[in-house]
């Protein structure tokens, strides 16, 4: 339950609230996701168009994205997994600060990647869920 407060919370925080009301956690998260590599897209547009203010609009709200998923983590249930995914998220925070900075699209891009991949991990979740067995009583 902590986990869809704090990823709600996450999309309160950067405006994103159409279908939160029905989603479940996997869902919020995957949600966090798309809204990540969308600002991430917009950041290098902007970049590219030499658009500061909405360059630092859009790497704002992909930061921030980033906190609510790393605040969404749950260290007492998963706690390698948990840490190894907060010193990620950190290190994608690092990186969209210092394209923040630069303007560097390279930086960008690698951070798209990486959550690109855990991404498509975490929309395996919903399947791997529903097969796991479930012990009989003998």
């Amino acid at each position: 339950m902590a986990l869809n407060s704090k990823a709600l919370n996450a999309y309160h925080n950067v405006h994103i609230a159409s279908a939160v009301p029905y989603a479940d956690g996997v869902q919020l998260i995957q949600m966090l996701f798309d809204g990540l590599v969308d600002a991430l897209a917009t950041a290098e547009g902007e970049i590219e168009r030499k658009n500061i203010q909405e360059k630092c609009r859009a790497l704002n709200r992909a930061t921030s994205i980033l906190y609510g998923l790393q605040d969404s983590l749950d260290f007492k249930k998963g706690s390698d997994l948990a840490r190894n995914l907060s010193d990620l998220y950190e290190y994608m925070i690092r990186r969209v600060m210092f394209a923040n900075l630069h303007n560097d699209v390279n930086a960008l891009h690698e951070v798209k990647g990486l959550i690109s991949e855990i991404r498509s991990a975490w929309a395996l979740l919903p399947s791997l869920l529903k097969e796991q067995p479930i012990a009989m009583a003998s």
